[in-house]
Order: structure tokens, then sequence, then C-alpha cells
């Protein structure tokens, strides 16, 4: 299969990955065949990639992470708690204490059985969604990202189920933010703005004396958008004066935000998020933690289109753990344009001439180390 932007999707072509409602339950499945009513239609409900059949790719399996079963009730379940929550904004009557927090850590076990199975993997874009709901699915994705992370630098248990549930969390206090607000098109007033950036405040103020719920989990919510330099909100706190865990959450919740579609722009892929990202090396992200980061993200993901320096075009079909940035790539064109069969494939790990130029049809100036 192939990852293709919504652009280049033809009527006729054949989807090779299910997408999900924002329930998280199956939308379209596999094989199902375009038409351009249902292109526009993923368009209008923010779907910028899907995974098209093809079949000089028909071999290529791409797996999530977590098992559908989990995602489903993941999102499910952050759903229904974080709408209960927002309906009971003053009391919190009808959420439960004791509840929330067993909920979310139940929900967490399940999420860390599945990632425990892959803790190897690479982070890579695989689920796609419509984006109705961006708070469920971005929590979501935050806690897998941080805990894979959390795993890679070889935290124990008790360290990841607090990461985790602080991750999980992290967003929480965006329930009591106007949903019109948080889902507005148009450039926020700064009046706007600083509304949205109490979030931080009303999580770590509902959190912090939840029974359950680590307090470190309270302070995840409270200092995910702190910042080395002290740019950041809503202490301008710096350095080390930020806890890790809230760091590595800010970390992979300004990389998911960016490759994920939102009402005021289109998603990006890996390898551009990532060169944001690593501007801001040593003044807004650890250095080291930003390096980890990268090597665990699969920045050319299986089934995107590369054009390669030699002129030809091809499919990434597989991951170099040790050089990511480097994968192997089916070639589907050569130089002049022909189509291929999809019989050659390249390691660019061994190949040190042949480099990537672009991904879709776009150019690209990977500068990042």
């Amino acid at each position: 299969m192939r990852l293709l932007p919504i652009s280049m999707v033809e009527p006729g072509m054949r989807l090779g990955k299910k997408i999900y409602n924002s329930d998280g339950l199956t939308l379209l499945a596999e094989q199902v065949e375009l038409t351009q009513n249902l292109i526009r239609r993923l368009e209008s409900h923010g779907i910028d990639y899907v995974y098209i059949d093809d079949p000089r790719t028909h071999d290529l399996v791409i797996r999530d992470v977590i098992s559908d079963e989990t995602r489903v009730r993941a999102i499910a379940e952050i759903r229904e708690s974080f709408r209960r929550i927002g309906e009971n904004q003053v009391k919190r009557k009808g959420v439960g204490h004791l509840q929330l927090g067993k909920t979310f850590r139940s929900l967490l076990d399940l999420i860390l059985q599945d990632l425990s199975c892959n803790k190897d993997a690479m982070i890579m874009l695989t689920n796609i969604s419509v984006m109705d709901e961006y708070l469920y699915q971005h929590s979501l994705n935050v806690c897998i990202y941080s805990t894979m992370l959390g795993m890679a630098e070889g935290y124990g248990q008790e360290e990841l189920t607090t990461l985790g549930l602080g991750a999980l969390l992290h967003d929480i206090g965006k329930t009591q933010i106007p949903s019109e607000l948080l889902r507005k098109k148009e450039p926020l007033t700064d009046e706007e703005f600083s509304h949205i950036k109490r979030h931080t405040n009303f999580g770590f103020q509902f959190l912090k004396d939840e029974p359950n719920i680590p307090l470190l989990a309270a302070h995840c919510a409270f200092q995910h958008h702190e910042r080395l330099n002290g740019s950041g909100y809503p202490r301008g706190l710096k350095g080390d004066e930020i806890h890790e865990y809230a760091r590595w959450i800010g970390l992979v919740d300004s990389y998911d935000a960016m490759t994920t579609h939102r009402v005021y722009r289109k998603a990006m892929l890996p390898h551009q998020a990532m060169e944001i990202l690593f501007t801001g090396t040593g003044s807004l992200f650890d250095k080291p933690k930003i390096e980890l980061f990268r090597d665990k993200i699969a920045i050319y993901p299986i089934g995107v289109t590369v054009t390669l320096n030699t002129g030809e075009k091809g499919v990434v079909v597989d991951l170099n753990a040790k050089v990511p940035h480097r994968p192997i790539v089916r070639l589907l064109e050569d130089e002049a344009g022909q189509m291929l069969d999809g019989s050659k494939e390249i390691d660019l790990s061994k190949v040190h001439t042949v480099l990537i130029t672009g991904v879709n049809d776009e150019k690209i100036t990977l500068t990042a180390p």
C-alpha cells in the first residue's frame, strides 16, 4: 500500500488501510473503492493522508503499536470521561473521583501491555481517523509516544505509569475551555489565547487531589507548555525547573499537534515536524530528548512516496532503526518517469550517495542531524 496526500487520491483507487471515525470505530474499511464524493467527504472531515492499495506494494503490512481493540476502547473511554467532566465544570458531579483514576489506570495498563510487545518498534503514522474530536485522539497519541520514549529511556513500571497517566491526561484542562474557541479557524485574539492557555491551570487543579492519579501527573498537565528558555507558560519555568516527564510530554505534544490535521491548517509529515522541532533544540527542548525522539520516529513512514536525488521515485517499504532517515525504498519510476514493476529496492543505509530529496512530489530540505 502507499500513503498518499488526499490531493493525489483519484476516484477508482482502493483503500489499503481502514479509516476511523471520531469514536475510534471503522468509518471506511480496507478495499473500499473511493469515489469523488467519498474523497470530498474525507477532505471535509480533515483527512489529509490515506493509505491506498497498489499491486506493486501489496505485500506491505503496516501495523500499529497498539491493537485496534485497545485503540477503540481508549478513544471511547477518553471521550466519555472528558465529556462528563466538561458537562460538570463546577462540581464534577457524575465523574466520580475513584472512577476517573481507576478508568485511566486500567486503560493505561492495556496500552502498556500492547507497547511492551512492540517496545523496539519505531513511532510511525499508522492510524488515520476523522478528526472531529481532536482532543481525544491527541491525548491517546501523546500517551503512546511518551510511553514508548520512556521505555527507550529505561524507565521502570512505576515511572512509566506516572508518565503515561500524565501524558494521557495532559490536556484534560481543555474540557473547561469552550469548544467553539478550541475549534476556531480564524486567528485567536490575545484575550482568547490567554483563556486557552489557562487549560494548564485547570488541568492541574482538577488532577492534583484526584485519588489514584499521581501528583506528578497533575504537574505534567501544569507544565507541558513550559520551555527550557522560560518562554513557555503558565509560569515561565526554565531548564530543570520543568519536570522531566513534562519535558517529554511537551516535546511529543508539539510533534503530534503538527502531524495531525487542525481546523486552521493541514497535517505535516514526520520529516517536516522534526525539522521544526530541531530548530528548538537547546532553547525549547532538551537536546538528548529530541535526539532520542528522532531516533525512534519513522521520519519517512512505510508507504510514503519519495523522490531520490537520482531522479527515481519509489515507496518506503522498510525502516532502518539505527538510521531512520535512510530507509529501504522500492523503486516505482525511473529517472525518466517510466513506470517500473516494483522488483528493485534500494537500502539507503548501504548506498550513501543516494538521498531522499522529496516526499509526495514536494522537495525537502532536511537539515536536522
